[in-house]
């Protein structure tokens, strides 16, 4: 047995034992960010009258992934806990045991008050089983305010049955420093062979092109289904075909090459020699530093590389979308992660006064302001901060294209194990082909899980 593959189930059995040894629904898995305390009162667009005179002694527990719960969420929870009495047992787990962890929790009836998780219409119904495992919300509030296409991936059976928490109106993209581009006589990329030729002369130049980070092991998969957006393009129709199990990822060519350029650009030197140590969290201070030019960021990374170092300004960083397979369509996704509350929940109504909190006039203000990658959150009752190079940079691409998390089947929840494929094929364990096969392996198993009648032929 490969190597790679050995790693695969080490890291399998790990995820699961980790999984069984921690489903209790008010234990945190690692030390959680941030708990709910005594904070200055905010003003929500809910009735919370009642528990303005009356507060209530509850505890909600809350479940989501690293990264998806941001400072500016815990304090408004502090807020909201001075607000209501209603205290927040905020959960926060590694990304890479996440998953597992969630479904081992709905599996056993465990799960927390309020889950976290992605969205996509075919993925919440098949995977999270929303219609038996969570609350419909068509009827509150805030349900009329969410953007129709991020309410379409929430929706199941024309019920709502989660709340968006980031902004899905950003796209990943190569962040680059502008000032070094422009130093160097550099202009945007518009296929492969033209990316290379920046790449080198970036090491030329004396530093590291790409910031990547394998580490996190999400983060390095962004290549992979962003830009397969390309493959539909050069196939019309195979978005369908695959959900129709009429065509499977190792028969495209696309994909292929897709896998190979990854591969090259780590063969070349592109991601230096840290890529596989490097985490996310350090990406604005690295791209800060000049060492490193570009990475894949959101629309609000220049703000982050700004706080990081305010002599650097935000709109020093520019935005092209990933060339690889030559693509130059952008890769939209208005799926993201989202909020559900446990339909197994003892505390359901306290659960939705927390949403309806976070949807509240005051509170999407707040975050907007205050987590600088979020530009503008899929609300109608959210500001928008976009500046004129965000502005440009949409643009530039007349062209869109649903990534394939989100627009193919059985994909997005295997997003982890893709990773440790992909990182098996940069350490020369695995070839394209076998990275696609198991991907198409994986779409199979899930599919036949959920009794999908496209592949009971």
């Amino acid at each position: 047995m490969r190597v790679w593959k050995k790693l695969l189930a080490l890291g399998l059995a790990t995820t699961m034992l980790l999984s069984l040894t921690a489903c209790s629904s008010k234990g945190t898995v690692e030390e959680p960010k941030g708990n709910t305390s005594t904070g200055n009162k905010a003003e929500t667009s809910g009735d919370t009258s009642a528990a303005d005179d009356k507060k209530q002694d509850i505890t909600i527990s809350i479940m989501a992934s690293q990264d998806w719960v941001q400072d500016a969420e815990l304090e408004l929870g502090k807020k909201f806990t001075e607000k209501t009495g209603i205290k927040i047992d905020y959960q926060i787990v590694p990304s890479d045991q996440y998953n597992s962890l969630h479904m081992t929790k709905l599996n056993t009836g465990e799960c927390t008050d309020i889950f976290a998780g992605q969205s996509g219409k075919f993925d919440i119904q098949t995977q999270y089983n929303v219609e038996k495992n969570a609350v419909d919300l068509s009827g509150e509030g805030w349900a009329k305010n969410v953007d129709t296409l991020a309410a379409a991936e929430l929706t199941v059976n024309n019920a709502l049955y989660g709340q968006p928490i980031q902004d899905v109106s950003s796209v990943w993209a190569v962040a680059y420093n502008k000032q070094i581009f422009s130093d160097l006589g550099l202009t945007i990329p518009t296929n492969y062979e033209e990316f290379k030729k920046v790449c080198d002369a970036i090491l030329a130049a004396g530093k590291t092109p790409i910031y990547e980070c394998v580490s996190d092991g999400w983060h390095h998969v962004l290549w992979f289904p962003e830009t397969a957006v390309q493959a539909e393009v050069k196939t019309p129709g195979l978005v369908d075909k695959l959900n129709k199990n009429e065509t499977t990822f190792a028969q495209d060519d696309t994909l292929k090459l897709i896998l190979t350029q990854i591969k090259d650009m780590v063969d070349k030197g592109y991601w230096g020699d840290n890529y596989m140590s490097n985490t996310y969290a350090d990406a604005g201070k690295n791209i800060a530093s000049g060492e490193y030019v570009m990475t894949i960021a959101n629309q609000g990374f220049g703000t982050e590389v700004n706080k990081v170092d305010q002599s650097f300004s935000a709109d020093n960083i520019g935005y092209f979308v990933m060339p690889l397979a030559d693509n130059q369509t952008l890769n939209v996704n208005p799926s993201g992660p989202s909020r559900f509350i446990y339909s197994g929940s003892k505390n359901i109504e306290a659960a939705k006064q927390y949403l309806d909190y976070m949807a509240s006039d005051e509170s999407l203000a707040y975050l907007t302001e205050n987590v600088s990658k979020f530009n503008k959150l899929p609300y109608s009752n959210a500001p928008s901060k976009y500046t004129d190079t965000i502005k440009s940079f949409y643009d530039t691409y007349t062209s869109q294209g649903t990534v394939f998390q989100t627009a193919v089947k059985y994909v997005n929840p295997q997003w982890m194990d893709i990773g440790s494929s992909i990182s098996a094929l940069l350490l020369g364990e695995a070839t394209p082909e076998e990275v696609l096969k198991l991907i198409d392996k994986n779409r199979s198993d899930q599919a036949i899980t959920a009794k999908d009648p496209a592949w009971a032929k």
